[in-house]
């Protein structure tokens, strides 16, 4: 039988062409049903205040940090959504005097304007984010050389050299988009060999990173989160870490703020993972074969998915 066309954007794939029998079960999620969909690889963790929430997650860059030694460096790839993390990781590392000298910090992703990644002036640069949120809060004794710090540009050979350079990631972080993606592994367009049915998941995880075609819903949340709504001030295109850096990190630690994605997709995600329902059109799905994940959620943003008329 023919998959469904996308109510969203019918010349891609995307989690609206899932059969309606999962896209109910899902919905029905209650959150003491997510919690028990935890299983040997694969946590589901509730925080129930965003303090504790946002603690939690720069710990995780402190953790990987503290594990670096000039014999064994380490780093944390980080996201851009969320972002509350990162001063409070300036913070921390400053309170404890963690030095990080032999510390590693990859970025996931950058925009991508006419085939050249954006330079770090440009208002919505991920660099600068990372850069004005955390990096340049570090007391100047203890940050870590520039030259551990990894940022993906067009050109990629830098960026894919560095994960073969012998550093561990100790844990990749990353938020959830409308679209059901981790950093900008989106669902591909429905053209060519992809037109009937969605990349197999052995091809998908063959990706590397790479130059992506945006789907229209990741440029509409990036202008709905970041630009105010301003959809033209989004690019369509972007360098995103793919699924083959993603299975050398050692765990993938995704964090459900309730500002990302919305009640259903937080559930879906959570199901597929758990019960290894993995199909390319909802790219996070993936992440079921990885050998630890973690999704963590703050209870206040997880609300249903009952109607509700407004």
């Amino acid at each position: 039988m023919p998959r469904k066309i996308s109510a969203l954007a019918p010349a891609w794939w995307d989690y609206t062409t899932l059969d309606a029998g999962l896209i109910a079960d899902a919905a029905k999620l209650t959150p003491a049903a997510m919690l028990r969909l935890s299983r040997p690889g694969f946590k589901v963790v509730f925080y129930d205040t965003l303090e504790d929430f946002y603690c939690a997650e720069a710990l995780e860059y402190i953790s990987a940090w503290q594990q670096a030694t000039p014999d064994n460096p380490a780093g944390i790839c980080g996201p851009i959504g969320p972002t509350e993390q990162l001063p409070l990781v300036a913070r921390i590392a400053n309170a404890i005097g963690l030095k990080l000298h032999d510390a590693h910090f990859w970025g996931m992703d950058e925009w991508v304007i006419d085939g050249d990644s954006v330079p770090v002036t440009h208002p919505l640069s991920f660099e600068r984010c990372d850069r004005e949120a955390c990096f340049n809060r570090l007391d100047r004794r203890l940050v870590m050389p520039d030259v551990n710090l990894h940022f993906p540009a067009a050109d990629t050979r830098a960026y894919r050299r560095s994960w073969a350079a012998g550093v561990r990631c100790v844990v990749m972080q990353g938020g959830q988009g409308d679209i059901k993606h981790w950093a900008f592994n989106d669902p591909l367009p429905r053209r060519g060999a992809h037109q009937h049915a969605p990349p197999a998941p052995a091809d998908y995880r063959q990706l590397t990173t790479r130059v992506v075609d945006l789907h229209p819903v990741t440029v509409a949340q990036n202008a709905r989160t970041s630009g105010g709504g301003n959809v033209s001030l989004v690019p369509t295109q972007a360098v995103t870490v793919g699924p083959v850096e993603t299975w050398q990190a050692e765990k993938v630690s995704i964090w459900h703020a309730g500002h990302h994605d919305n009640p259903f997709g937080q559930r879906l995600t959570t199901l597929m993972i758990a019960q290894r329902l993995i199909d390319t059109a909802v790219p996070m799905s993936l992440l079921g074969d990885h050998p630890n994940v973690q999704f963590n959620f703050y209870r206040g943003g997880l609300g249903t998915c009952a109607i509700e008329m407004h």
